[in-house]
């Protein structure tokens, strides 16, 4: 199986720290030059000093960039496209905070909006030029099961994320003929900041402690357990190499088996 990149470069958001940071070893590890970008140039560094290298050719890099300044996101991508095409694109993005659908507010859903989906288009079409010309482009974007099933208290979350499954499976149509696949990963409870935050919305909302609320998300897991970042990334990278080239426009739950519709 081919899951060699070496000579492939990818862009990895929200690269320094949790799914992200874990999807850019992976991809390190593969061969690929490996560019972070986040808002924080101090914690950028730190990750990127830490990839791994598995050949003399290989260079990572940083971008310093927040995902609501479209503009200057644009510029900062471009040109490190145009100096070095982007091959593999993993769009991953902190979600949304928790609350219902019914009581969030317009500006809530603009700014989740923005931040998601305006940005990934915002990237993607910096990014697709050199894909194009390469005849190689792996878009992954990193979602949530609520894809498939809407999670209970992460109303914008969940609608926006399913605007972005959308939009994924209308490009992996567009661009599938120019060697290019879009696919989405879709974790499950994983060690992160993000479930560090689930959890204390849920007990400051329910009152129960945090080992009671963990004790109720594991029940529903089948696997018993949260899943790691690295085995999140695992599902990133195999989706970014050649051996994944024919799989396109997929969902792909990576969760021990918690969600229940097929």
């Amino acid at each position: 199986m081919n899951l060699d990149l070496t000579g492939k470069h990818a862009l990895v958001c929200g690269g320094s720290q949790g799914i992200g940071k874990a999807a850019a070893i992976e991809l390190a590890l593969l061969g690929a030059d490996v560019t972070l970008l986040a808002r924080t140039q101090e914690s950028l560094d730190a990750a990127v000093a830490a990839l791994p290298k598995t050949h003399a050719a290989q260079a990572h890099a940083t971008i310093a960039a927040d995902m609501r300044d479209h503009a200057t996101l644009r510029a900062n991508v471009e040109a490190a496209a145009g100096a070095r095409a982007v091959h593999v694109f993993v769009n991953n993005t902190g979600g949304p905070p928790g609350g219902t659908a019914h009581a969030a507010g317009i500006d809530d859903y603009l700014a989740a909006f923005n931040q998601h989906l305006v940005a990934a288009q915002t990237l993607l079409q910096a990014l697709l030029p050199g894909m194009k010309a390469a005849a190689y482009g792996r878009v992954v974007n990193v979602i949530s099961t609520s894809v498939k099933e809407p999670i209970r208290n992460l109303g914008v979350s969940n609608t926006i994320r399913g605007a972005t499954a959308s939009w994924a499976k209308t490009l992996a149509g567009e661009l599938g003929a120019h060697g290019i696949t879009v696919n989405n990963v879709l974790p499950g409870y994983t060690q992160t900041q993000r479930l560090e935050q689930i959890l204390a919305e849920r007990t400051r909302a329910t009152g129960k402690s945090a080992a009671e609320i963990e004790h109720a998300m594991l029940a529903s897991v089948p696997a018993g357990r949260f899943a790691k970042p690295a085995e999140i990334a695992a599902v990133i990278a195999f989706l970014a190499s050649p051996a994944a080239a024919y799989v396109n426009g997929v969902n792909v739950p990576v969760d021990g088996g918690r969600t229940l519709s097929l």
